[in-house]
């Protein structure tokens, strides 16, 4: 007998493709059984020259199996109209609980969907470069006396103390595997930015910008619009700058190519190139960027020596590898005074989120509010399913008989969980179209208090699909459970009147009820928290006086003419003093560990110190305290060679009798003549450094900061810039205010306490809504009961407390599962600051009784409704 396997291949494929899966062993068995006989009757040749034939009478059974499937298709859209029409039936059937069902999720959804807006955007920065993967951003790690930190912004002379050369020409002598390399130096750097002026004709304009080398364009994708493309920074005396500057100067900003332009009233710079707007979602926000060539010969005054240095590794390198030759690099260039100094490489992409260190390396920072908040819009979506899931299961025996009926005439329990969970999808897709309209209209507002410039991607199709899914997988998670509960009712109890929920039932609805709440209050009591850490750092004692503080950077003539321009300001009106400092005081990012020495410092000792120079009416102006010793005065010539040292830097240093020791500080040498009551020199992130002040009324940068009289503030700043433009003309007056600046140290913790406060309120408002539901229900469910206690007398109080006490219980027992929970993220939340606040017991009793109150109002309200009724009206009901 012949094999079947000399059927031909490519007919029994064709035949495989066309028929359902199902029919395959019924058509194959047929096929090769009438192919066995005609090989067994005329020959294997015979056979296959007649198979085509067989096969085509099959092919016509498939073209009918493909009616029959389009007639099952038919039969699908029939069902799926009929889901649709019974859904919208008993939506408007049931209109107040349909309402407070879609204003659940509406609420949950939005909140979602605006969590999810912040946080795409939060990871949308520094991710849009072509080179992404292969862009690593260099980080400097360094020890001294056991300390380790770490950060981004390299200081070159600690590397190379005894060479004058810098990191982006060293790198690559060593370490092959990179491709671009590029160092991102800013000017020095004020509170408020690191602005420069330009002139071109009559117009004069402060912006911010960098130096840095022509790699620069090479590896970041920041597209150059006109101009040198390829070879923009190669030339000393050049730069590029965006399209905002090129229309500010010139008319058209493709005619700014090949111009000049004045940069701080000093250098007169050829533009090689116009850049495209750096976008809203970069790190790095320039509007000109200055040849690498000029990086030594340019009047610039760098803060801090920072210089963040990116490189871009060739695609086939082992970023591991190039680790391990960073953290060898150069050893014997090593500052002495450090016991480390180590380079290490972060992704670029990440270096936004993950900016805080520890032991030296790069772990935490915005990433720890990302998800934060990702957990939030989870939690507050799975809060608004329960609220959902919960009403609709208490709704059930009110549909008990129409299962039943649906039952008895044939319906599968497939058909009524598909019915169920159709009913759920149309809400949630009502709940998705009036949550995408409501957060269109209030993103504006949104962006107000977290500074972004966001908006719904409607105009993606990927959007689209997010949303769909969001909507098939709420819609499925609400509504599942309510549809398997209903379609397994038994049609016999149901049309009885004998359907009752089971004891696991009710302890499942109560076990969602407790869930739902138990997140409301972990959202409530992280609310409280956020807000008194903030309300802390805000109004907590700094050490020093920060209100009616004007700042103005010292630049141009203000160099030369200080002195002059301090005294033309204290005869003008609204001023109360004016004074100098290298520093802002309440950001004082400068922090060096050499060289400084003092009479009695143990040898090899190092230490690291925040030196500012001030002028002489600096710490009166301040409100600083002196706790030993005396301040700086004008009287004493001897002063400007004197030292003024923190709290912190006395403990540090050992002295026991510091008044008249001496101390040297880079080139200079004097002695201490006071000790000055610690005060904070940076955020409450971190805690207060050594620090070393000494006199200085003739440096060349820094700010000068006018007092102003209480009240008068409009009249100093009217006397500012008519000093100003009398005395340094070239420069445009700009000014800031201390308070507003100190400010803007905890953005990122006003924009979480504000985010807290919305979503804790609206997770709330869910969980409320819920027990609203419920409590409908309740009453709904025992209205005869209302009534015959009312006939017998009872209070309308006594049946408010009979009601509210069950959901009570549950808020309490919700209180006892999130209370630890919180505890727990709120303390490692808090181990974020140096300076924080105690996780004292009443913030969490106060939570539960807020929660407690809010519960009883909620349910009291309806309650309250029921009991006032009739009761003889109520007894007729049944």
């Amino acid at each position: 007998m012949s094999q079947y396997k000399s059927t031909p291949k490519w007919l029994d494929k064709l035949v495989e493709w066309l028929c359902p899966y199902e029919l395959h062993e019924e058509v194959f068995g047929d096929l090769h059984e009438r192919f066995q006989h005609m090989v067994d009757k005329k020959g294997l040749r015979h056979a296959k020259l007649r198979y085509p034939l067989e096969v085509l009478v099959y092919l016509k059974s498939t073209v009918s199996f493909k009616r029959k499937s389009n007639r099952s298709k038919t039969q699908f859209t029939a069902m799926f109209k009929h889901y649709f029409t019974t859904a919208t039936r008993n939506i408007i059937r049931n209109k107040s609980f349909s309402f407070i069902n879609v204003m659940g999720l509406v609420l949950g959804i939005s909140s979602f969907l605006l969590i999810n807006l912040w946080v795409n955007d939060e990871r949308s920065i520094d991710n849009f470069h072509e080179n992404q993967g292969d862009l690593y951003a260099l980080y400097l790690t360094s020890e001294i006396n056991g300390e380790v930190s770490g950060d981004y912004d390299i200081k070159e002379w600690e590397l190379f103390s005894n060479r004058n050369v810098w990191l982006a020409e060293e790198l690559p002598k060593v370490i092959p595997e990179i491709k671009h390399i590029a160092t991102y130096i800013t000017s020095y750097e004020l509170p408020w930015g690191y602005p420069n002026t330009f002139q071109v004709g009559d117009v004069k304009h402060r912006l911010e910008g960098a130096i840095t080398g022509n790699d620069f364009f090479k590896m970041f994708s920041y597209p150059i619009l006109y101009g040198d493309k390829e070879n923009p920074l190669t030339r000393a005396k050049t730069l590029v700058i965006s399209e905002y500057m090129a229309s500010i100067f010139f008319e058209n900003p493709q005619d700014a190519v090949g111009k000049t332009i004045r940069y701080e009233n000093t250098l007169d710079m050829k533009i090689t190139g116009v850049f495209k707007n750096i976008q809203a979602n970069s790190s790095l926000q320039f509007d000109y960027l200055i040849s690498w060539e000029d990086a030594e010969s340019l009047p610039i005054v760098m803060s801090d020596n920072k210089a963040p240095t990116f490189i871009q590794l060739h695609a086939n390198a082992d970023p591991e590898l190039v680790a391990q030759k960073l953290k060898a690099f150069d050893d014997s260039s090593n500052n002495p005074a450090y016991e480390r100094l180590e380079l290490g490489l972060q992704p670029y992409g990440d270096q936004y989120l993950i900016s805080k260190f520890e032991n030296g390396k790069p772990v935490s920072g915005r990433i720890e509010y990302i998800n934060i908040f990702s957990g939030v819009a989870i939690f507050v979506l799975i809060i608004a399913c329960i609220n959902f899931m919960n009403l609709a299961t208490s709704r059930s025996l009110k549909r008990a008989k129409e299962v039943g009926v649906r039952k008895v005439i044939g319906s599968s329990k497939g058909y009524l969980i598909g019915q169920f969970l159709g009913e759920s999808i149309l809400l949630t897709s009502i709940a998705m179209i009036v949550s995408v309209i409501t957060v269109s209209a209030i993103v504006p507002y949104f962006n107000n208090f977290t500074g972004k410039e966001m908006a719904l991607p409607l105009s993606e199709p990927f959007y689209w699909l997010f949303l769909i899914i969001i909507v098939l997988v709420t819609g499925v998670l609400s509504g599942a459970y309510p549809a398997v509960f209903l379609s397994s009712l038994q049609p016999a109890k149901v049309l009885k009147g004998m359907a009752r929920f089971t004891n696991t039932a009710k302890f499942f609805r109560k076990g969602l009820a407790t869930f739902q709440f138990s997140l409301s209050i972990l959202l409530l009591i992280a609310t409280l928290v956020v807000s008194r850490q903030t309300d802390y750092i805000q109004n907590t004692n700094l050490g020093y006086d920060k209100e009616n503080v004007i700042y103005v950077r010292i630049e141009g003539d203000l160099v030369s003419k200080y002195h002059l321009f301090k005294e033309s300001l204290l005869t003008k009106s609204g001023i109360a003093m004016v004074d100098r400092s290298s520093e802002a005081p309440h950001d004082m990012a400068f922090e060096i560990a050499g060289p400084f020495a003092w009479e009695g410092m143990e040898e090899n000792r190092q230490m690291s110190f925040k030196p500012t120079s001030v002028g002489f009416d600096f710490l009166e102006m301040m409100g600083l305290e002196i706790v030993e010793g005396r301040g700086f005065d004008k009287t004493i010539p001897t002063d400007t060679a004197a030292f003024m040292i923190n709290e912190t830097a006395l403990k540090q240093m050992n002295l026991d009798q510091p008044l008249g020791k001496r101390i040297s500080a880079w080139t200079k040498q004097g002695r201490i003549i006071g000790v000055l009551k610690d005060y904070h020199t940076h955020s409450l992130h971190e805690p207060i450094k050594p620090l070393i002040v000494d006199v200085k009324e003739d440096l060349n940068f820094g700010i000068i900061m006018v007092k102003t009289l209480p009240g008068q503030t409009q009249k100093a700043i009217e006397s500012l810039e008519e000093v100003s433009a009398n005395i340094n003309p070239n420069y445009p007056l700009e000014y800031q205010f201390m308070d507003l600046e100190y400010a803007e140290l905890y953005k990122n913790e006003k924009v979480v306490s504000s985010l807290s406060n919305i979503f804790a309120i609206l997770a709330i408002m869910i969980s409320c809504l819920g027990l609203l539901g419920l409590a409908m229900f309740s009453a709904e469910q025992r209205i005869k009961e209302i009534g015959v206690r009312k006939v017998l007398g009872a209070s309308v109080a006594s049946i408010i407390k009979l009601f509210s006490k069950d959901f009570l219980q549950l808020v309490v027992w919700s209180f006892v599962i999130a209370t630890p929970i919180a505890a727990y993220l709120m303390k490692n939340w808090l181990e974020g600051f140096a300076y924080q606040i105690n996780l004292s017991w009443w913030i969490f009793a106060l939570t539960g009784l807020l929660a407690l109150i809010i519960a009883f109002l909620t349910v009291a309200y309806q309650t309250f409704s029921a009991a006032k009724a009739n009761p003889i009206k109520n007894l007729r009901t049944e």
